[in-house]
């Protein structure tokens, strides 16, 4: 009886995550769409629903470390418990980053527009399918998917290469963007972190499944 209910301990534990893992990433999408669209009021809404994602995260570090001292779990549990710790911190800092973004368009949306955004959309959006992939894999016990993800993330390091290199091109030629498109930088930035933090999801997953820790390592070392 004892090893059932901590069973549905570590499974409303995942529930938890999961729910976390959905704000965060609809946090992605309504600060991707509120730059899009210069919406500054929506942009407002994900800075004020931040505190949701914190709360969310002291929750399960609470819950991780109740489970710890009450059921000293080993192995594979053991395993669960720690990495459900360290993916929360990801999606806080996750959702820190969306703010960030909806930070940047608030003052952006105080000066006309620099250009029409294609790579930025782009690069959100494959930093939230990555997000979301990386949860999967977690969901689902699946380092292949894991692996997949971590596929992704040079995607996003070329786009942001090129959208630095796009916004000097406008900051040379004209001194006068230079606040705006040093604005979209750091935007472009942060959607990179958002895409490093689920690149750690992936690994942890990894190590969840395969019990091989493979951050800080090569990609040729790590298959």
């Amino acid at each position: 009886m004892p090893l059932r209910h901590f069973d549905e301990e570590l499974a409303e534990l995942k529930a938890t995550l999961v729910r976390m893992a959905s704000l965060a990433e609809d946090q992605i999408d309504q600060a991707l769409s509120a730059l899009i669209n210069r919406n500054s009021g929506q942009a407002r809404q994900v800075i004020e629903r931040d505190h949701k994602v914190n709360a969310l995260d002291v929750e399960i570090d609470e819950e991780c470390l109740r489970l710890l001292a009450l059921h000293q779990p080993a192995a594979r549990d053991l395993r669960l418990v720690t990495t459900a710790m360290k993916i929360s911190t990801e999606l806080e800092r996750i959702s820190d980053l969306a703010e960030n973004v909806c930070e940047r368009t608030l003052e952006l949306n105080e000066e006309p527009q620099l250009k029409p955004y294609i790579d930025i959309p782009r690069m959100g959006n494959i930093a939230r399918t990555m997000v979301k992939e990386s949860i999967d894999a977690f969901v689902k016990d699946d380092s292949t998917l894991a692996r997949k993800v971590l596929a992704h993330d040079d995607l996003v390091d070329d786009l942001m290469e090129q959208i630095f290199r796009e916004l000097l091109s406008y900051m040379i030629e004209d001194p006068h963007t230079t606040t705006r498109a040093i604005r979209l930088s750091f935007i472009a930035k942060y959607l990179e972190r958002i895409a490093d933090h689920a690149t750690n999801i992936a690994e942890l997953v990894v190590y969840l499944v395969e019990g091989k820790i493979i951050r800080h390592t090569t990609p040729t070392q790590s298959v």
